[in-house]
C-alpha cells in the first residue's frame, strides 16, 4: 500500500514524476552522503587535520560501499538519523587504523544537509529546463492562436472582447518570473552545510573555515557560515515552488473553465468517463489545480519548520523531511502536466 500520491501504484500516473523522484530517493541520498564524507577526508587532510594516508583508505573504502539497509532502518528508528549507524557501517570498511577519522569534526547534520543541497542541484536543472520549455510553448501558441478573439472574462463574467494573446500572457509572463527567481535562489540554496557538534567546527581548531572553504570547492558548493538552524534558503526554495505550482494552477483553471463553455478551446486527448463515453475530461488542467493548491498548503508547514531550538532541531528539522520531497515532486510534475496540456490545445479562441 502507499502511502503517498507520488508514488502509488495507480495514482503516480498523476502526480508523479520519476525522473525528479530518482533524484530525490535513498541511492541518490546515499551517493550524495558518500560524496560528502569522501570530500570532507580530502579537504581535512590538505588542511593537516587528519593524516593523508586516512583520506585514502576513507576513499577506497567508501568507493564501494553497500550499507546494511536493515541494520540502517533499526539505527533511524533509534538515532532519529541515519548517520550514526552509517558512520558506524562505513568506519567498519575502512578498519584501523584510519577508521575515526571519517567524519571528524562533522555531525549528522553536515552530512544530511549537504546532502539534500547536492540532490537539489540536478533537480533546479529538471525544473529549469522544464520551464524553458513551457514558456517556448505558450509562445508557439500565440504564434498559432494569439489573434484569435476571446471573451475577456473579470469576476467570472462576460467582460469585453479581449485576444487569445492577451490570456496566454497571463499563462506566459510569470513563468518568466519564475525562471529570473530560481536563477536568483540557485547561488543561496546550493550552499555547503558543515558546522559540526554546535556549529561551531571547534574539533577542527583553527582550521575549521579553511576546510569548510576547500570542502565547499571539491563539491561544487557556495561556501557560506554553517546554516542548519537558520531554515531561510531552504523555506525560500518552498515559497518558489508554490509560486510555480500556483501559476500552473491559474493556467489549468483558465482551461478548465473555458473547456466548460465548449467555444472557447478545442483540446484532443482528454479523460474519458464510465457514465459517459461522449465526455473528454480536462483531467491535466484539474490536476494543475490540484497541485497548486497541494503544495499552497505545504507551504506553511515549511514556514513552520523555520522555527528551530537553539542551535538545532530535531522535530522542525523533520518536518522538512516530510513536505519538501513531496513540494518538488508536484512542481515538477506541473511543469511536465502543463507541457503536456499544451500540446492538446487543437484551437483556441473563436
Amino acid at each position: 500500500m502507499a502511502v503517498s500520491a507520488f508514488d502509488h501504484p495507480l495514482l503516480s500516473g498523476l502526480f508523479g514524476d520519476e525522473e525528479v523522484a530518482a533524484l530525490l530517493g535513498f541511492d541518490a541520498e546515499l551517493a550524495a552522503m558518500l560524496r560528502f564524507e569522501i570530500a570532507l577526508a580530502a579537504s581535512e587532510a590538505e588542511a593537516g587535520v587528519i593524516p593523508q594516508e586516512a583520506a585514502n583508505a576513507i576513499t577506497k573504502a567508501l568507493a564501494g560501499f553497500k550499507p546494511d539497509m536493515a541494520a540502517l532502518r533499526n539505527g533511524v528508528a533509534r538515532d532519529g538519523v541515519a548517520v550514526p549507524e552509517l558512520i558506524w557501517q562505513m568506519r567498519g570498511m575502512i578498519g584501523a587504523p584510519h577508521a575515526d577519522r571519517l567524519h571528524f569534526g562533522a555531525t549528522s547534520q553536515d552530512a544530511i544537509d549537504t546532502a539534500l543541497v547536492l540532490r537539489l542541484r540536478p533537480v533546479l536543472e529538471v525544473l529549469e529546463r522544464r520551464l524553458y520549455e513551457l514558456v517556448e510553448r505558450f509562445e508557439g501558441l500565440n504564434k498559432r492562436f494569439g489573434r484569435n478573439p476571446l471573451m475577456g472574462r473579470t469576476r467570472m463574467q462576460a467582460a469585453i472582447d479581449i485576444s487569445a494573446g492577451d490570456r496566454i500572457r497571463s499563462w506566459r509572463e510569470p513563468l518568466v518570473r519564475h525562471k529570473a527567481r530560481l536563477e536568483a535562489l540557485r547561488p543561496a540554496l546550493l550552499a555547503v552545510q558543515f558546522g559540526g557538534a554546535a556549529g561551531t567546527l571547534d574539533k577542527l581548531g583553527g582550521k575549521g573555515n579553511a576546510v569548510r572553504a576547500a570542502l565547499a570547492q571539491r563539491l561544487g558548493l557556495a561556501d557560506v557560515p554553517q546554516w542548519q538552524s537558520q531554515r531561510d534558503r531552504i523555506a525560500d526554495f518552498a515559497s518558489f515552488l508554490s509560486l510555480l505550482t500556483g501559476s500552473l494552477g491559474k493556467f489549468g483553471q483558465d482551461i478548465a473553465l473555458m473547456a466548460q463553455s465548449g467555444g472557447e478551446i478545442a483540446l484532443s486527448g482528454g479523460g474519458g468517463s464510465s457514465a459517459m463515453p461522449h465526455k473528454q475530461n480536462p483531467v491535466a488542467a484539474e490536476i494543475l489545480i490540484t497541485l497548486a493548491r497541494f503544495n499552497a498548503t505545504q507551504l506553511s508547514g515549511m514556514h513552520h519548520a523555520l522555527v528551530h531550538e537553539q542551535e538545532r532541531s530535531g522535530s522542525s528539522w523533520s518536518l522538512e523531511w516530510l513536505i519538501l520531497p513531496q513540494m518538488i515532486v508536484a512542481a515538477s510534475s506541473a511543469l511536465r502536466l502543463a507541457t503536456e496540456l499544451t500540446g492538446r490545445i487543437d484551437r483556441l479562441g473563436a
